[in-house]
């Protein structure tokens, strides 16, 4: 199996970094799988008492892998391939929210559309000069069905709004204003200051951080999962359009699409 991942453990923290710089650190299905796993295999460890989550390169993450969506257009069980996408995303996310440690993204450069969703299923968020965020699936014909619970969990529903329908990327020093993330920190120190973080949780009970993470995003966002539910099941028909194909053929064909 292609390791698409790293895993380092220094404790009290480990390190789950994404291992695909050549294409932005884009999710592919088994990258997606190799991600969970180490989320499931870091929850074992007790030493660790933080995790965090980077990319390789110059970029956290540019969403999926877009030439691997595409390809399933020409597949006989193109509609259940959707499907299975969107539900195991959505499993890493919900995954992420359970997860009884703290999660520190440590947002090394772009996290656009999915990758989006790993920084805002994050509970602390360090982010580089360069670091971009946005959700432009919109100008793909799809739809950040997924990802939109989160993100106005994390920042309210209008600034969701203004970030959806815009499909604009915004700079790193916006997403700080707008909350989305935490700390601005030089890029060759990004990990350094999320080990940092990772000290100062583990200062503290490991049961009482566990309760807090469940009264956080169980309690208070008590909807939550059934948001997540309802927008992986939009994302997954926004897939059967039209306006997705073309989408994603003129991004492929690095043109614009052309819309009806």
């Amino acid at each position: 199996m292609d390791e698409l991942i790293k895993v380092r453990v220094h404790p009290p923290s480990g390190t789950i970094v994404l291992q695909r710089p050549e294409k932005r650190n884009a999710l592919t299905r088994l990258m997606l799988l190799q991600v969970q796993q180490a989320f499931d295999d870091l929850h074992q460890e007790r030493k660790v008492r933080a995790v965090i989550l980077t990319g390789a390169g110059a970029a956290f993450c540019a969403g999926v892998d877009m030439a691997e969506v595409h390809a399933t257009f020409s597949a006989e069980d193109a509609l259940e391939q959707w499907h299975r996408d969107t539900l195991q995303l959505k499993q890493l996310f919900e995954t992420m929210l359970r997860f009884p440690k703290p999660i520190i993204a440590a947002v090394n450069g772009p996290a656009v559309g999915p990758g989006a969703g790993l920084v805002l299923a994050s509970d602390i968020v360090l982010g580089t000069p360069g670091a971009q965020f946005g959700l432009p699936e919109p100008k793909r014909g799809l739809v950040a069905g997924i990802v939109s619970p989160l993100l106005a969990f994390r920042v309210g529903a209008g600034q969701a709004a203004n970030l959806l329908l815009s499909a604009q990327l915004i700079d790193a020093r916006q997403a700080l204003e707008r909350g989305i993330y935490h700390q601005l920190v030089p890029f060759d120190q990004v990990w350094a200051a999320a080990h940092d973080q990772a000290q100062q949780c583990a200062q503290s009970s490991p049961a009482a951080i566990q309760l807090t993470k469940r009264m956080l995003n169980e309690t208070i966002g008590e909807h939550l999962g059934t948001l997540l539910s309802a927008g992986a099941a939009v994302s997954a028909t926004a897939h059967t359009t039209e306006a997705a194909e073309e989408g994603l053929a003129a991004f492929l064909e690095k043109r614009d699409p052309k819309w009806w």
